[in-house]
């Protein structure tokens, strides 16, 4: 038919078609088997190093004194180390990690754990670990180590309580002059209460002078043994605003005998705390006094309590901040540091031991008191806790509150 091209050697544009001839399959299957040998040896190469890197990773893990524990993504264990198996007492693999963790209770010191003791392979004495994860970039798993810091603890204790010996050592002359005195001075006045010619006024004058003394001596002793044991003898959950409010009941008569005006705020809602709620009381009534006593009648004593996030607090996590700040006369610099030294006062009846035991106490729950102040302008002095591991929902804590991962 007239207008129809009939010609199969012709591609519809009208160029002649180009078939592969035998020489150029042969061609083409020879590139593709050198290319498929490629591949085969590039993969046994690439599964040797796999090999030769699960071998390393295997000894690696054996030989970390860190217990390691592997847990997907539904909170099972898929892997760990003889150290974590040792730790535990037993196989953890195909465990739920969830078991595990709950034999774990929190420390004052974020990030540190304690393994219970009922929890401890062969009676032993509980253990205290520093423990940190990582999330896989995959999300599928995380990595928990565990670091037995038992040893390290205790002799950090230990260190603390050295220096706190030979801080006592180095002041022995200044409080024997410091015991002595109130003593002469009570012994005084009881001698007096022996004279028949005192009347029942003078008699009780004397007596309540006597008396004035001795509990001076007994708030000396007291803060005396505060500081040798520099520890916290108990550990309780309470809220941050029933500790601020019930420190508000106590200093406002003292602040209103003054004619000081007392102001406080507490922003910390429900947040709770875990620590020694009356050591730090005493810690915090100690800056409060400190701060009435420096305020002259008419002036403003401020009592603040807020929440600060990891990046804020200075102390790498997310901590409750307790200021105290006054319009006083100041602290010159040179005296700013040994304010917190043993037995320094610059107060006629002060002991010198105030300062630093609120500092003990602080440093014990992991925090700090730090101290901003001029001459003529006030002082703030601010002690910051971190909070627990085990923060209650809302608070802006970083650290882990559950095993599972998603």
């Amino acid at each position: 038919m007239q207008g129809v091209n009939t010609d199969l050697s012709q591609s519809p544009a009208g160029s002649p078609a180009a078939p592969l001839d035998a020489a150029q399959l042969a061609e083409a299957f020879a590139l593709f088997s050198r290319a498929s040998e490629e591949l085969s040896t590039a993969y046994n190469a690439l599964q040797a190093q796999v090999g030769q890197l699960t071998e390393r990773l295997t000894v690696l893990m054996g030989a970390l004194p860190a217990a390691v524990v592997v847990v997907d993504r539904a909170g099972d264990v898929v892997q760990v180390n003889r150290a974590a198996e040792a730790l535990f007492g037993g196989a953890l693999v195909g465990r739920a990690w969830q078991a595990a963790w709950a034999r774990l209770q929190p420390t004052e010191t974020p990030g540190e754990l304690t393994l219970v003791p009922e929890a401890v392979a062969g009676g032993e004495e509980p253990r205290r670990l520093s423990v940190s994860e990582s999330a896989l970039e995959s999300g599928d798993e995380r990595i928990v180590l565990l670091h037995d810091i038992t040893d390290t603890h205790r002799m950090r204790l230990a260190s603390e309580r050295n220096e706190r010996l030979a801080a006592m050592g180095e002041m022995v002359a200044g409080l024997a002059h410091q015991l002595r005195t109130p003593l002469a001075a009570a012994l005084l006045y009881t001698g007096n209460l022996r004279q028949p010619e005192l009347d029942p006024a003078q008699r009780a004058s004397v007596a309540d002078r006597a008396l004035e003394r001795l509990r001076y001596l007994e708030r000396l002793i007291r803060d005396m043994l505060l500081f040798a044991r520099g520890d916290s003898l108990g550990r309780q959950r309470f809220g941050v605003c029933d500790l601020a409010a019930e420190l508000v009941h106590t200093l406002e008569p003292l602040a209103k005998a003054r004619q000081i005006v007392f102001e406080a705020h507490c922003g910390c809602r429900d947040t709770e705390l875990v620590g020694d709620r009356k050591a730090l009381g005493g810690a915090l009534t100690n800056l409060l006094e400190n701060a009435i006593q420096a305020s002259e009648a008419g002036s403003r004593v401020r009592f603040d309590v807020a929440l600060l996030p990891a990046t804020a607090s200075g102390l790498g996590v997310a901590a409750v901040r307790f200021e105290v700040s006054d319009e006083g006369r100041g602290i010159a610099p040179e005296l700013q540091e040994r304010l917190f030294e043993p037995f320094f006062t610059t107060r006629a009846e002060g002991t010198g031991l105030g300062l630093a035991i609120a500092r003990g106490v602080a440093r014990a729950h992991g925090g700090d008191i730090l101290l901003r102040s001029a001459p003529g302008q006030g002082s703030t002095f601010t002690l910051g806790l971190p909070l627990s591991l085990n923060a209650p929902a809302g608070s802006p804590s970083t650290e882990p509150t559950s095993p599972p991962l998603s």
